[in-house]
């Protein structure tokens, strides 16, 4: 594949999970109430759909149509925003911008910003049970989703960041503060597009691409601590300097710049030996790793 076949395909898959997002805001989350405006405004507000695209990629991989995995792409991309309402909020890290717009809770209030937040979690698991794929994943498709955003993923990872806004973290702490508050979604991504291409979890191909997921999360974060002290408010639409702000123990403090940018390299390369027995079928997701380890914003 090459490069431009890739953004060509990640173009696609992109703007097919946002036409999808639309049709199910108006079934599920309609605009007449005010948290319904304000959980459509965060949720179609624009954002890269990493997690989304991987569901599809993973999917297609795995043998099936990408498209058989768009709802639960879609459902996942729900819950990662709900998360991002509560993450922005004065409780948590205290962003008034995201995306280069106004905050939700900014824009509609800490009250309905809460509302918004949990009316897409809930409409998430809405999608899930009523996606068009087999009853055995569909159940399969709600635990993993359950499990990536709960207290065993997502949610224990955000608990550890705020602990350790006051406790300095050490490097396996750190490790595994974003194995779970940013790795537990994505690693929930590629399962579901295998979920929905019917293929098991002990499978070689599962397996691999659970491997790539986790070392991919982590390319991913500390491309993020990167940016908060390198990149501007403009550039990323949010603002920088707040893990400063907020005291966080994050790669940059822990390895500084330039081991930072090491790390990220470190883990990317694992990324791809991770797809090394999967052959060509994988060379979307190598250049996803490429672009996330690159990116700018």
């Amino acid at each position: 594949m090459t490069h431009e076949e890739y953004k060509q395909q990640l173009t696609a898959w992109a703007g097919l999970t946002e036409k999808r997002l639309a049709a199910l805001c108006d079934e599920y989350l309609p605009q007449q109430s005010e948290l319904g405006q304000a959980a459509r405004y965060s949720l179609l507000g624009g954002g890269k759909r990493v997690r989304a695209v991987l569901t599809l990629a993973a999917c297609q991989l795995a043998g099936a149509d990408a498209a058989d995995a768009l709802d639960y792409a879609c459902a996942l991309e729900m819950l990662h925003c709900y998360s991002l309402i509560h993450d922005d909020m004065p409780c948590m890290d205290n962003d008034d911008f995201r995306r280069g717009r106004p905050s939700c809770h900014k824009q509609f209030g800490e009250a309905t910003a809460l509302l918004a937040a949990d009316a897409l979690v809930t409409a998430a698991f809405e999608v899930l049970a009523h996606a068009k794929c087999s009853a055995e994943s569909r159940i399969e498709a709600v635990q993993l989703l359950a499990k990536g955003g709960g207290d065993r993923g997502m949610l224990y990872g955000q608990e550890l960041d705020k602990h350790f806004e006051t406790v300095r973290a050490g490097e396996a702490e750190l490790l595994n503060l974003h194995a779970h508050k940013t790795g537990a979604l994505i690693i929930a991504a590629v399962e579901l597009g295998c979920a929905a291409a019917g293929v098991r979890p002990d499978t070689d191909t599962r397996k691999a691409l659970v491997r790539y997921a986790a070392e991919l999360g982590l390319v991913f974060q500390i491309v993020d601590d990167i940016l908060d002290v390198t990149s501007t408010t403009e550039e990323l639409g949010k603002p920088v300097g707040s893990d400063a702000d907020n005291d966080k123990t994050t790669f940059i403090t822990l390895y500084g710049l330039q081991g930072a940018h090491e790390e990220a390299e470190r883990h990317n390369t694992a990324a791809l030996a991770a797809l090394d027995a999967l052959g060509p079928r994988a060379d979307f997701l190598r250049l996803m790793a490429a672009e996330l380890l690159e990116r700018k914003k």
